[in-house]
């Protein structure tokens, strides 16, 4: 099957934008053509380019993007920018041309003018990073921003809410020219607070330039993506990135992992410290009050002394320590903490596709299907598993191929040494061989705990259903890796795949 891209989002209304305008804020030098001349809209990619854009040709990892000028223009671009070897690649053409050296580092300030996302007409920005949590905080965030009776928007790894539309996402955080789009259509429907979820990446790869967040998030930092980074250290500035100036106003830092108090040290901008750990001090502190299935009720006591009190829906005190950073940086934006001890009091509205999400109906084993993909993601869902599960655990679980090897063992040990029962199977292999991948995490497995019960089960279709013949009543599964996602990457190829429905019907056919 061929793959599925969903659509980049753009604003119903077009603005028109002169390109002498451009010139003379962003700083663009006319080279050949009449500056007498407007755009709608502006690409970094033919394949999002509508006809009224300004194109903008960037040098890349492979190619340079003045390479597809010439189909930029046949598709209607009204105007092309790039540096000097671009311009010269190029050549004449019958549209604009502008100079701008370095084009990826001003794309976000381009696009912000070109869609008219000035400050001072800008919603509420609220940016969340780290290694996990980043989603569920950014879920959380939003689900209280609308009990605050905000009109929300959300950009997550899943998910784009726009005041209540649901748009399946492209990337984590887009690139530079499709969020500001994204801001320009939320703006157009009156969103008045919008909850980002930013990788390191995406910070890394300037997606988030020409934005500055109101607040900005840090859930942790573990062992994850040292595929593009060459250590932790350069894993943690790419995320530390996030808490500069001009990048956000202020700052909320979760104390809970070992990389927080670098993190904290290396942070300039004003910032408070939040942690469900009893051996930390911190200026916000969580505390689980009460676990059971389905829901975790926890309290938050902040600076002033005050207790918000309030639950969510999911497992997991981990997922606590998500919403004790989402009340933090609600009250570091100026929201006071009477307003939201009142609207979270009945509990925190919220669904977080995908995010140990229990599949199974009530009287059959538990089945939680979840996206975690890296060990301190096993290690906070296992436990939280184990809380809720009077009898044994099975973990399913595969690896990501070309991705992070490095980090595959001590997935495996986490699982392993945290369930009673380990499956292990195939996930996203990519162009890596799948048996490959799997004899890695079935070894670590083994050496890890010599004596544990491990079942090596490939496709994840006959995996899952043998994990459910090993389970009864008062058994939990946790099915780890695909969570939300609806297709598998195979030799490039997405391919339709649902764990949650393969999950419900694996059940079905034993009988629950």
């Amino acid at each position: 099957m061929k793959e599925q891209i969903p659509p980049t989002l753009r604003p119903d209304t077009l603005r028109e934008v002169s390109l002498e305008s451009l010139i003379e804020v962003c700083g663009l030098e006319l080279i050949s053509g009449n500056s007498n001349v407007v755009v709608t809209g502006i690409s970094m990619n033919t394949g999002d380019l509508r006809a009224g854009d300004l194109f903008v040709a960037m040098p890349g990892v492979k190619t340079h993007g003045a390479n597809f000028a010439l189909k930029a223009i046949e598709a209607g671009a009204r105007a092309v920018v790039s540096d000097a070897a671009g311009l010269a690649i190029i050549g004449e053409v019958n549209v604009p041309l502008l100079k701008l050296e370095n084009p990826r580092s001003h794309l976000g300030d381009l696009a912000a003018f070109v869609y008219g996302n000035l400050p001072e007409v800008m919603p509420k920005l609220f940016g969340t990073t780290g290694t996990n949590g980043k989603t569920s905080t950014t879920y959380i965030l939003e689900a209280m921003l609308r009990q605050l009776g905000e009109t929300t928007g959300l950009t997550s790894t899943a998910e784009r809410h726009i005041a209540g539309e649901v748009i399946v996402s492209r990337l984590t955080t887009p690139e530079s020219t499709e969020m500001q789009a994204l801001i320009a259509r939320m703006r157009e429907r009156s969103v008045s607070s919008v909850a980002i979820e930013v990788s390191a990446q995406a910070l890394s790869q300037l997606r988030v330039d020409g934005l500055v967040f109101d607040v900005a998030g840090f859930t942790n930092l573990s062992h994850d993506h040292l595929d593009d980074y060459a250590d932790m250290a350069e894993y943690l500035a790419a995320k530390v990135e996030l808490f500069q100036p001009g990048r956000a106003h202020r700052g909320v830092v979760s104390l809970d992992s070992e990389y927080a108090q670098e993190f904290l040290r290396l942070s300039n901008i004003p910032t408070v410290t939040v942690t469900y750990r009893t051996d930390v001090e911190a200026d916000y502190k969580v505390l689980v009050t009460e676990e059971l299935p389905g829901l975790t009720k926890f309290q938050v006591t902040l600076p002033s002394g005050g207790v918000i009190e309030s639950s969510l829906p999911i497992i997991g005190a981990h997922m606590a320590s998500n919403a004790g950073l989402a009340i933090a940086m609600l009250i570091q934006a100026g929201f006071s903490e009477e307003r939201i001890r009142g609207a979270l009091a009945g509990g925190i509205d919220c669904y977080l596709p995908g995010r140990t999400e229990l599949v199974s109906s009530p009287g059959a084993p538990a089945v939680f299907v979840d996206f975690g993909h890296s060990p301190d993601a096993f290690l906070n869902t296992l436990k939280a598993i184990r809380k809720i599960t009077a009898g044994k655990v099975v973990m399913l679980f595969g690896a990501d191929g070309d991705r992070d090897a490095s980090k595959r063992p001590a997935m495996s040990s986490v699982a392993v040494t945290n369930s009673d029962i380990l499956v292990i199977t195939d996930h996203h292999p990519r162009f890596e061989d799948a048996a490959s991948i799997r004899a890695t995490l079935l070894g670590a497995a083994r050496e890890a705990r010599p004596d544990a019960e491990i079942y090596e089960v490939s496709p994840p279709e006959d995996a899952i259903v043998k994990a459910v013949s090993l389970v009864q009543p008062g058994d939990s599964i946790l099915w780890a890796g695909p969570g939300h996602q609806d297709y598998r990457d195979i030799r490039g190829v997405r391919t339709p795949y649902s764990a949650r429905a393969l999950a419900r019907q694996a059940l079905k056919d034993a009988g629950w």
